[in-house]
């Protein structure tokens, strides 16, 4: 599960409930749950799954 999201730079850094590094992906940070990520990239927001996957675009 997703414990927290950050932004650093133009990077969005995502960890676990326990704090390990799960996955990184470039752009703005929207919001995150503790199953995704959501990251804005140029036009398109991207919903990340907890393994960095693509569920959806909008």
């Amino acid at each position: 599960m997703i414990g927290s999201a950050k932004q650093q730079g133009t990077n969005v850094y995502v960890y676990s409930e326990t704090g390990g590094f799960m996955f990184n992906k470039t752009g703005t940070l929207v919001g995150y749950t503790s199953n995704t990520v959501t990251v804005k990239q140029g036009g398109t927001t991207y919903v990340y799954g907890e393994h960095g996957e693509i569920k959806s675009t909008r």
